[in-house]
């Protein structure tokens, strides 16, 4: 499930392109596959890059990918090291935005893509009031902190050294999803409205048909669960 749209990183053969918070490495396992760049996934977990390199190992494709542990706010890189970068769905995480933000300009070299997304401001709060004082979603550990406001987020980018370069929206079909979780956030994946959604993301993700791709595409700028935006580095 890729949420940045690896095309319009502009990637050459050679680049490349750090993902910060990579998680389990979807994105950089779509970079190995899509392209022909290196992509470099840092996380602070270390059971999600185990399983981000393990699950690497075997994927075709003429890209690369590589995991290692490092702090988003700290990174162990020069400057102007990569191409590109990505940070998807990590800034609601992280205690200090502005630290991340500073140390992606900081390694993409000028004229570097960063993309960014973020849960979008309004999915999202309804998830907060779904499972509000129920111990889970916002309240987990490691869960989200804040609920981000794009425009606010495109300023801070902008202001770090990047040009706003386009927006578009995402995962539309993974908002009742989420919803349907906060809502019965004690049972989970146990409930069956849950267990119901779960198995028509997972068919989307896996099939990808036809009517599910038409109606994502048509609901993503509606109630799209991730917004994602494209920034220029100066």
């Amino acid at each position: 499930m890729l949420t940045a749209d690896i095309a319009s990183l502009g990637l050459r053969p050679g680049d490349r392109v750090l993902d910060i918070g990579c998680g389990e490495g979807r994105h950089c396992h779509g970079i190995q596959m899509l392209t022909r760049a290196q992509a470099i996934g840092v996380d602070l977990d270390d059971a999600s890059l185990r399983i981000a390199a393990e699950r690497g190992r075997d994927l075709p494709g003429d890209g690369t990918a590589e995991f290692q542990k490092s702090d988003a706010g700290h990174l162990p890189f020069a400057d102007g090291a990569f191409d590109a970068a990505i940070c998807s769905e990590v800034l609601e995480h992280v205690p200090d935005m502005q630290a991340v933000i500073a140390e992606a300009a900081r390694v993409i070299k000028h004229g570097g893509i960063f993309a960014v997304s973020v849960p979008r401001a309004w999915p999202e709060r309804i998830c907060w009031s779904l499972a509000a004082g129920k111990g889970g979603y916002a309240d987990q550990p490691g869960g989200h902190i804040r609920i981000i406001d794009g425009a606010a987020l495109k300023k801070m980018v902008v202001a770090a050294g990047f040009r706003f370069v386009r927006k578009h929206y995402a995962h539309a079909l993974h908002t009742p999803y989420w919803w349907l979780k906060a809502a019965f956030w004690s049972r989970r994946e146990d409930h069956p409205a849950v267990r119901v959604w779960h198995r028509l993301v997972v068919w989307d993700m896996m099939q990808r048909p036809a009517v599910t791709q038409i109606a994502e595409k048509i609901l993503n700028p509606v109630m799209g669960k991730s917004l994602v935006l494209y920034f220029e580095r100066l």
